[in-house]
């Protein structure tokens, strides 16, 4: 291509000339009457898809939720190992452990032995007789000691092994547990998720008899529970979870399947996606909104007797891993709604691209005045820039989507990479890059 002169043009002049190609362009095509393109039927029929994406996305993290704590042991143990280091459920355990060693133990019969030997000494009768009225001063006394030595063994390093690999070994029996079927370490009995907790009784047992308790001794094997999840509508919970099992495994493909689908009906897609964006966010903030009531809510519900610092602990734990999840998919969400309106025509859309392309540009024009060459790679990178942005942003969506677990951090990572390889594509493209200064200077005069 060459100007008046018949002088080849440079790469800018070629530039400015399709760009006025374009400009005209769409002039014309505005000049020419419109026909109306909008459909009440399919208009309606994107809006319904795009809303019904969003209620899937709302179920489809609960779904991988629920898939992940029945399938998953690692991410069981993840969930319900820091338990062991909650100062509320320490306490919840240490109560419930010193009442069960307590009731084992027959302080009638301390005293009475006592009196015995009181008695086999030759003390005198009145004496005796006061040790009889013993009794509240050694319940409390124990209680104390018991108390003590529940309160060192729940608290110790031992403690947390036991509990992480109890439960690790104990995760087979969750799904069965979830369905209210079989045994196990863990069981679903009374509208109660329950652990037994007689290996902790067992420890204390034995360092009571250390201390010289000797009457410990006696205490028979006691297999009781320690309450993790206690409600009266556990069985309705249960059936819930076990059907969201079942369908995490492919209901995330049936939610973004149908938000494709409301994009593709939609007349101005990119508008479409944009509402797919916000709706999805508008249904995470839903979700982390319920999340926070129902703990109100199930906190209000506990029956009397159980402790509300620790059921508020183990609910928190329980669903730690379902705040990130919303909080990572809600990011997602609002950062393609960014995306999709700065790929716009809106006129901050614009100012924000056409500053970053001129920033681009001086870096890239002080490289090229520094001896950069773009050569190949820059001629291939202009040829191919469309397909390298959409490669760009497809492989960073497979990434998001397969990943396991991903997090709002691993979001954020991900776009910053991401807004980082448009940018390096930006840099490499030899169209947008300036002529080096011979190309651009008259030719010598023969």
């Amino acid at each position: 291509m060459a100007n008046t002169d018949g002088e080849p043009l440079s790469n800018r002049e070629r530039r400015e000339l399709e760009e006025l190609r374009h400009r005209v362009g769409a002039q014309e095509s505005d000049a020419r009457p419109r026909v109306a393109r909008h459909h009440p039927f399919r208009s309606a029929g994107s809006a319904l898809l795009i809303l019904f994406a969003a209620l899937l996305s709302l179920l489809s993290v609960v779904a991988v939720w629920a898939n992940s704590i029945v399938r998953d042991t690692d991410r069981y143990v993840a969930t319900v190992g820091p338990l062991a280091s909650d100062p509320d459920v320490q306490k919840a355990v240490t109560n419930r452990v010193t009442d069960v060693v307590l009731a084992k133990i027959d302080v009638n019969a301390l005293v009475k032995q006592l009196q015995d030997t009181v008695t086999e000494k030759g003390v005198p009768p009145k004496a005796a007789q006061l040790v009889g009225n013993l009794e509240a001063p050694i319940t409390s006394g124990l209680k104390q000691l018991v108390s003590g030595t529940v309160e060192r063994v729940v608290t110790s390093s031992a403690f947390k092994t036991v509990w992480v690999e109890g439960n690790r070994k104990v995760h087979a029996t969750v799904d069965k547990a979830l369905t209210g079927e079989g045994g196990g370490a863990v069981k679903l009995k009374n509208d109660e998720v329950a652990i037994d907790v007689a290996p902790i009784v067992a420890q204390v047992k034995q360092r009571l008899v250390d201390s010289g308790l000797a009457v410990a001794a006696k205490i028979p094997d006691v297999h009781t529970d320690f309450v993790v999840v206690q409600s009266k509508d556990i069985g309705k919970i249960k059936t819930y979870m076990r059907i969201l099992e079942i369908m995490g495994g492919w209901l995330p493909v049936v939610a973004l399947l149908v938000a494709a689908a409301g994009v593709y009906t939609a007349f101005n897609r990119r508008h479409a996606l944009i509402g797919v964006a916000l709706a999805v966010f508008a249904a995470m903030l839903l979700l982390g909104i319920t999340l926070t009531v129902f703990r109100d809510v199930y906190l209000d519900h506990l029956p009397p007797g159980a402790s509300p610092a620790a059921a508020g602990a183990v609910y928190d734990a329980l669903i730690r891993f379902l705040r990130a999840a919303v909080r990572a998919l809600g990011a997602v969400a609002l950062i393609t709604a960014v995306g999709a309106f700065l790929s716009g025509p809106a006129r901050p859309a614009v100012l924000v691209r056409e500053g970053c392309v001129r920033s681009i540009g001086a870096l890239r024009g002080v490289a090229v005045s520094s001896g950069l060459r773009l050569g190949a790679v820059g001629r291939f990178v202009h040829r191919f820039k469309r397909w390298i942005g959409i490669t760009i942003v497809v492989v960073a969506a497979i990434v998001l989507f397969t990943w396991t677990y991903p997090t709002t951090m691993v979001v954020v990572w991900t776009t910053v990479i991401v807004l980082a390889g448009f940018a390096i594509r930006e840099f490499l493209d030899a169209d947008s890059a300036p002529p080096p200064p011979d190309s651009r200077a008259p030719a010598p005069t023969p």
